[in-house]
């Protein structure tokens, strides 16, 4: 192969510029580059020169799970990013590659798996029952976010967490400001830092504990010299973190069933689907803008015919393959029959969401709660017409005007 030809088969760098998208819009940069090939090149907003970016589903799984690609080696880089501030701790969870990546994440696994999902399903029923109560108690109109989105969320996973009731509007305040765009790097800092502080407190406090929480099992992890401090502090703030993205993703959620009222009404009037109907709405809406985290190729890798150098970052996007048609067809339409539906809006791999199983349970009670217990509920202003945030990382409606 000539020099000419190897050059025509590199993919040209496309600019992903970070524009606020509407409702449940599906980001058309992304939709091209699908287009493009399963391989492609990009540059994001913030950060220094290109990634790579893999959209196919099968390539995801393989990049998300091959310890060829490491999170570690993106600590010391300027990646291209969206996001405008990059202050990640060393040694936190995220970028961390196995074995410490595992003896890190096995320190609170009691806490994710089934047995201990379902040790706060009654406590999270009865905390949602009470919200939908002061909600109807206060009459229509209503905004469904702060009402009920907002609080279960933060109160379900603070349960979780071990983080006293009393500290879950400071918990909140922290979590939105690190994850805007919006106030700048010195502010997020500042409250990623206050954050830091109080769960180096709660942990420490805990260092003998026998407790089921969160914190209980990191503190008796330090305790035991398992963990640093350190460590266990950068992985409660992950996860308190992403408990809260259950509210963008709930707020997306019923933004469409009450954007398309007829999907409402099969889930009101087909009670046993709503699981399915739930994984499916986890896999077509688009919870993210752009990408996530990057990885860096460790050594020379080949996907799809490209040849990915060591020392090039790489991008997945789970958005994309959640949408490739050779796993899921017609993947654009809301299926609530699709079986199989092997989505990866958890992720894939060592990095996979822990709290995967926690956010869908926070999801069924809420349509079960929502839809049964508010029979007339519907968008108090046109579908378009309800605010979704601006600058964030995440997706997800402002407000989500309600009357019923």
């Amino acid at each position: 192969m000539t020099e000419e030809t190897i050059s025509q088969a590199v993919p040209p760098v496309r600019d992903w510029p970070a524009v606020d998208l509407p409702g449940s819009d599906f980001d058309p940069v992304l939709t091209e580059l699908m287009r493009e090939g399963p391989v492609t090149r990009i540059s994001l907003p913030n950060g220094e020169g290109w990634a790579w970016l893999v959209t196919r589903h099968d390539d995801v799984r393989l990049v998300t799970n091959d310890p060829r690609f490491g999170r570690e080696a993106v600590m010391d880089r300027q990646v291209t990013r969206l996001a405008p501030h990059f202050i990640p701790a060393r040694g936190a969870v995220g970028f961390l590659d196995p074995p410490d990546h595992t003896r890190l994440r096995r320190s609170v696994a009691a806490a994710f798996t089934a047995r201990g999902v379902e040790r706060v399903r009654e406590r999270s029923r009865g905390m949602l029952d009470e919200l939908v109560d002061a909600m109807l108690r206060a009459g229509p109109p209503a905004d469904l976010t702060e009402a009920v989105l907002s609080p279960f969320p933060i109160a379900v996973i603070c349960e979780l967490m071990g983080v006293p009731a009393t500290d879950r509007h400071s918990m909140h305040t922290w979590t939105q400001l690190i994850l805007s765009s919006s106030h700048g790097a010195e502010v997020s800092e500042r409250a990623k830092n206050e954050m830091n502080a109080y769960f180096s407190d709660l942990i420490g406090l805990r260092s003998d504990s026998a407790g089921e929480d969160v914190t209980s099992l990191l503190g008796a992890a330090v305790g035991r010299d398992e963990i640093t401090l350190s460590e266990a502090v950068g992985l409660a703030v992950l996860l308190q973190i992403g408990g809260e993205a259950v509210t963008n993703n709930s707020g997306q959620m019923f933004h469409l069933l009450l954007s398309r009222p007829e999907l409402a009404e099969r889930l009101r009037s087909e009670p046993e689907i709503r699981p399915r109907a739930i994984d499916e709405l986890l896999r077509w809406i688009p919870h993210r803008n752009a990408v996530g985290l990057s990885r860096i190729a460790l050594e020379d890798v080949e996907i799809k015919g490209v040849r990915i150098r060591a020392g090039d970052a790489v991008y997945v996007s789970y958005l994309a393959a959640n949408r490739d048609p050779e796993v899921f067809p017609d993947p654009d339409r809301i299926d609530f029959e699709r079986s199989p539906n092997p989505h990866v809006s958890f992720g894939f791999g060592p990095h996979y969401c822990s709290g995967g199983m926690l956010a869908r349970l926070e999801s069924e009670l809420l349509v079960d709660a929502v839809l049964d217990r508010v029979p007339g509920l519907k968008l108090a202003v046109a579908p378009e017409d309800v605010p979704f945030k601006k600058g964030a990382l995440i997706r997800g409606p402002e407000a989500l005007p309600v009357t019923w």
